[in-house]
């Protein structure tokens, strides 16, 4: 054998070594992946205190998903906040109710244009039941959603998906064929049918409030999308005096409807929350994320819709 075929065949045998498991190496498993986190923000457009805070959360640069009362009268200055903030998706939050006593809201189309899904006074009706119980008519209700959704598109920003303030637009098979029927035509998504696991702070104690928050992202799935409902303000005058019609154990003295969402606020704004995503031991994503890893096409209506 000459010098060069030994020196091949040396290094070959070198190659191969390095190629193969040692003995006695046992291979280690590759971390798990983070689960993955969707914050999304109800209630965006509602008032200036709303986007008072919503301003707050986009300045931390997390992404994370809003849904907007484009029904409202200051989803204008909440369209200036989110165009700032590229990072922050976009969603319609379809409305059929306005819940606020001394503060309320209508359609879009205006009294003339749907007469038969508002009170005596030209508003939406308070609650979802009192919806429901009225004689709504479904063509008035998509035409309507939709002017809502044509609204939003036209602010300029890009819209991912659409979901249900107070649950309503998804409250029963017909209403949810209307709402899928305009997700369709406009290519949007709908929370909760991209198979998340869901939960809401609305319901808990306001002195818990970041204590559910970080709980639940502790036990967060790793094998599907876990999706947090969250409504913050700003403590003001306006949300001091705001009262839900539909919820009266949020309007008790000390812990009215503002202490409730300045506290979401706060567990937002967490520098715990923060460590998570930092330390990434949570990974945040957005319907715009969703959007387009699924696509529209593969949407699926859950067993119950939020």
């Amino acid at each position: 054998m000459t010098h060069a075929t030994r020196l091949a065949a040396a290094t070959l045998a070198l190659l191969a070594a390095c190629a193969s498991p040692q003995r006695g190496v046992v291979a280690q498993p590759s971390p798990a992946p983070a689960p993955e986190v969707l914050l999304r923000l109800d209630d965006v457009g509602m008032n200036h205190s709303v986007n008072m805070a919503i301003e707050e959360v986009a300045a931390t640069k997390m992404p994370f998903s809003v849904s907007v009362l484009f029904a409202c009268p200051w989803y204008q200055e909440a369209v200036e906040i989110l165009k700032r903030n590229p990072q922050v998706a976009v969603g319609v939050h379809l409305a059929l109710n306005s819940e606020w006593r001394n503060y309320r809201w209508g359609p879009v189309l205006g009294k003339g244009g749907a007469p038969s899904l508002v009170d005596s006074v030209g508003y939406f009706h308070s609650s979802g039941e009192g919806f429901l119980a009225s004689h709504y008519d479904l063509g008035e209700v998509e035409r309507e959603l939709s002017a809502q959704v044509e609204r939003a598109l036209a602010s300029g920003l890009k819209i991912s998906y659409v979901d249900a303030h107070m649950g309503t637009a998804l409250a029963n098979p017909e209403l949810r064929e209307v709402t899928e029927r305009i997700a369709r035509r406009y290519g949007l998504g709908i929370s909760t049918y991209f198979g998340e696991d869901y939960v809401s702070l609305w319901g808990e104690p306001v002195a818990a409030k970041k204590s559910s928050l970080l709980g639940h992202l502790a036990r967060a799935k790793r094998d599907t999308v876990n999706l947090v409902e969250v409504h913050v303000a700003e403590r003001t005058p306006e949300m001091e005096v705001i009262y839900d019609m539909n919820a009266p154990e949020q309007n008790a003295p000390g812990a009215g409807v503002v202490a409730h969402r300045k506290a979401e606020l706060e567990a937002m704004l967490s520098p715990e929350l923060a460590d998570l995503v930092r330390t990434g031991k949570i990974r945040l994503v957005t319907y715009e994320t969703m959007m387009t890893r699924i696509g529209p096409e593969k949407l699926r209506r859950p067993n119950s819709s939020r």
